[in-house]
């Protein structure tokens, strides 16, 4: 039996409630992450397998962090096997057993920063564009944006705002970058961490056999 002595009504409240969706509210040290690690450590204390349950956080770190507490709590046979990590290293595992779907290898690689800025001169010397105008840096954080918006090359092609955002800079062929860049990245089995976000929007999105199948296994989900 979990030991909750050491959380305040509040906090112990939040960790017993696991029978419908629970919304923390707390500042900067309060205690968010304890009370998450508890409340995973009381639901698989009550029956819970670690197989239906999805925590993601924002940093390797806290997910490290939490694991570690959890199998102090329980047996760590149980916390090993809990689907736990940061949205993209969650995302990217799921997107490597569905990636045909997307038109993927299942062992696609993964951009860093500097990678995609390469990719993107590469992309800018092809279509002899002047660098000094089309920064790599300055297009990757363009593209990037566009992508947290869940715009696709194709999208952004056809989106004259962002188009005449563009223009107005004097860099209107960010599109036709955006594109190449894409597609090369397709053709080469590559994603960067935006696409991470993206492709895994798209997977819940265009193919509910998907969805279907991760709502079956996936009862809860937890975020830090």
């Amino acid at each position: 039996m979990i030991d909750l002595c050491g959380l305040n009504n509040v906090q112990n409240e939040a960790v017993r409630s696991i029978d419908g969706p629970n919304l923390i509210i707390a500042g900067a040290g309060s205690g968010k992450t304890r009370v998450l690690t508890y409340k995973i450590a009381y639901m698989l204390d009550n029956g819970v397998k670690p197989s239906e349950i999805m925590a993601l956080t924002f940093t390797n770190k806290a997910a490290g962090q939490m694991k570690s507490r959890i199998a102090e709590l329980v047996k760590s046979q149980k916390a090993a096997r809990l689907r736990m990590g940061t949205f993209h290293s969650i995302f990217a595992r799921i997107l490597r057993e569905y990636a045909d779907l997307l038109g993927f290898p299942k062992n696609f690689t993964i951009y860093d920063t500097s990678d995609s800025k390469n990719a993107i001169r590469h992309c800018i010397k092809e279509l002899k564009l002047d660098e000094k105008t089309y920064k790599p840096g300055l297009v990757l954080s363009r593209i990037s944006s566009a992508k947290n918006h869940l715009a696709t090359a194709a999208n952004y092609m056809n989106s004259p705002s962002a188009i005449d955002k563009d223009r107005a800079c004097g860099r209107e062929k960010i599109c036709e970058i955006y594109s190449m860049y894409a597609n090369k990245c397709k053709k080469e089995g590559v994603m960067d961490f935006d696409d991470i976000l993206l492709y895994m929007n798209i997977l819940l999105r265009d193919f509910p056999q998907v969805t279907e199948k991760l709502q079956s296994e996936i009862s809860y989900i937890l975020v830090d």
